[in-house]
């Protein structure tokens, strides 16, 4: 018997395989999130598309918060947002693993922070593995950028659009490239 719970252990990190008895928790949160999606993306104006995605998380999202639709998910319950956060159009958040967006913080249109992975094993692959997200305070993701299961990008920092994360990345700090690689500081 597992001492966790199937979200618990997904939040953990643990691989979760596709006959965990307790996967259908997450085959019921993944489809109200598709449901609830669909909502969203029709949504006509700002504040219903923070009220869908507030029902998304099962969060409030602040007032100063901005996401413009189409915005995609896979999971929602893990995705938290803090207040003056801006997202813009067409990005995916695979949030299993958890992804945390502090205040003050930019994300460009297409943007894709990816918490999910799958074991190299080939008779293992069709598991989850998963690793957090972190989005300090004030950062600036640009278009097209992907962040990778487990990374920090740090307070101040600005990620390059369409560079690749796969590092953390320092505070106050400027990356691009595939890989991302430091360019320059800010200060």
């Amino acid at each position: 018997m597992k001492d966790k719970n199937i979200l618990e252990r997904l939040r953990k990190g643990d691989t979760i395989h596709l006959n965990d008895p307790e996967y259908y928790i997450i085959n019921n949160i993944v489809n109200r999130t598709i449901k609830l999606s669909q909502k969203l993306n029709n949504s006509t104006d700002i504040q219903q598309v923070r009220n869908c995605i507030g029902e998304i998380t099962e969060l409030a999202i602040d007032e100063s918060t901005t996401i413009f639709p189409p915005f995609y998910t896979n999971f929602g319950r893990f995705i938290t947002l803090g207040k003056n956060v801006f997202i813009n159009h067409a990005c995916s958040f695979l949030d299993m693993g958890g992804i945390t967006i502090e205040d003050d913080v930019l994300i460009g249109p297409k943007v894709n922070l990816v918490t999910e992975n799958h074991p190299l094993d080939p008779n293992q692959r069709k598991a989850i593995v998963t690793k957090p997200i972190l989005v300090k305070k004030g950062a600036w993701i640009g278009a097209g950028a992907t962040v990778l299961p487990g990374i920090t990008i740090g307070k101040n920092a600005v990620v390059a659009a369409g560079a690749v994360v796969s590092g953390d990345v320092p505070d106050d700090t400027v990356v691009g490239g595939i890989p991302a690689k430091i360019i320059k500081s800010i200060y």
